[in-house]
């Protein structure tokens, strides 16, 4: 979802980091989170800044509640939510979508004057498929603003039709750098880009955990692709020209490249994309005896890469410019949806909150909710909410979790 160094970020963001050796899509049952028979579940440890070194988080600021005070009246208005729902991808996806409709709903339950809508566009993650919904989007005239697309290449393709027809079009999970630059001006990220995470999570690798020899595998996906360009920039020489290794998303058999990773002997991989790859190729790297630790992006830091690569994914470290879930947020979705809280759940939340923050308001038109975006401060649950004039976050943080 990225690509390119933020000097001046507080810490990383953009993506997660999993690590394997050393000891991201539809949201999974908790209770399954690991293999048949496991309990393994992916739990946060720290935050981490572009060098590597943890940072203590803020505390104690309370989240934006998109109940707001009940009073709110509005006209129908509706709120469209893009991305996978079906797919190999789903889960990122469904996380994202589940964050916005509890915020909604808490929302309308709370504003019988103001009856908030969620129309949902399922774009399996596909560039192609999303060009195609795009304009199903921006005609419906009563839909205000956007949570999505979810994936760099969809939101890299359909960019230009929501800043033509002036709609916000906030993302929670899209990381490919050159996003923001394409001028557009409905364009909000919310959360950091490859730019700050890449460096972060490289030096890391190298800083922190010290490792002298990586293996950087890149899906070739516009997410992939920049997210390891930016690690291997980083890593310099750390990153092995012997295994710099490009797979395709979709892949099944990566026989190849464990047989490349294997002669190169690293110390640590770096796979970049998604958990549905990453989870069949860890599992081939263990089955092919190499023990080295294993390393990933946020497209793969879900429960579902859990459950599907079982084993091979305990000790697993993971980094995310997603952020936990707090306990009453947790408790929450997970009553709501049966299931806690997923990369990405609170950011749709978040982003769904800030929207109807805005209708409460009067923004009830496409050009009022994009100014309340573009001059929107608060506090969520994830994180500080407030944009420059690019839509990138001026606060970004990255935090590193553990499958244990």
């Amino acid at each position: 979802m990225r690509s390119r160094v933020a000097r001046n970020a507080l810490a990383v963001g953009s993506a997660g980091l999993i690590v394997f050796g050393l000891a991201g899509c539809s949201q999974s049952d908790p209770k399954q989170s690991g293999a048949a028979g496991s309990n393994l579940k992916i739990v946060e440890q720290v935050q981490i800044d572009e060098n590597g070194g943890e940072v203590k988080g803020a505390t104690g600021a309370t989240p934006a509640d998109p109940a707001g005070d009940g009073k709110a009246t509005c006209p129908p208005v509706s709120i469209a939510m893009a991305g996978a729902l079906n797919g190999p991808d789903a889960a990122l996806g469904i996380n994202i979508k589940d964050g916005v409709q509890l915020a909604i709903d808490k929302h309308n339950a709370a504003n019988p004057g103001c009856q908030v809508t969620l129309k949902t566009f399922d774009t399996e993650g596909d560039p192609q498929k999303a060009t195609a919904i795009a304009p199903q989007i921006v005609d419906d005239k009563f839909t205000i603003g956007l949570v999505g697309p979810a994936f760099s290449g969809e939101t890299k393709a359909t960019g230009t039709v929501f800043d033509q027809a002036g709609l916000v079009a906030a993302t929670a999970s899209a990381t490919n750098v050159t996003l923001s630059e394409n001028g557009w001006k409905t364009f909000f990220r919310g959360l950091a880009n490859d730019g700050v995470q890449g460096p972060s999570v490289a030096n890391y690798l190298k800083n922190t955990l010290k490792y002298k020899k990586v293996c950087v595998v890149d899906d070739s996906t516009d997410y992939g692709l920049g997210l390891a360009t930016a690690v291997r920039t980083t890593l310099g020489p750390v990153a092995d020209s012997a295994c710099n290794i490009s797979v395709k998303k979709g892949d099944k058999d990566f026989s190849a490249a464990v047989t490349q990773i294997k002669g190169a002997a690293p110390d640590a991989i770096f796979y970049s994309g998604y958990y549905a790859e990453a989870a069949t190729f860890a599992q081939q790297l263990k089955d092919g005896g190499v023990t080295a630790t294993f390393a990933s992006a946020d497209g793969t830091k879900d429960p579902e890469f859990v459950k599907q690569g079982g084993e091979a994914t305990k000790g697993a470290i993971l980094s995310c410019p997603c952020g936990p879930a707090s306990k009453q947020f947790a408790e929450e979705y997970t009553k709501k949806f049966g299931q806690e809280p997923g990369t990405y759940s609170t950011e749709g939340y978040d982003l769904g909150t800030i929207l109807v923050k805005g209708i409460d308001s009067g923004a009830v038109t496409r050009p009022a909710l994009l100014d309340f975006v573009t001059k929107y401060e608060g506090q969520g649950v994830a994180r500080k909410y407030q944009w420059n004039n690019k839509g990138e976050l001026t606060t970004n943080l990255i935090w590193i979790y553990k499958v244990q």
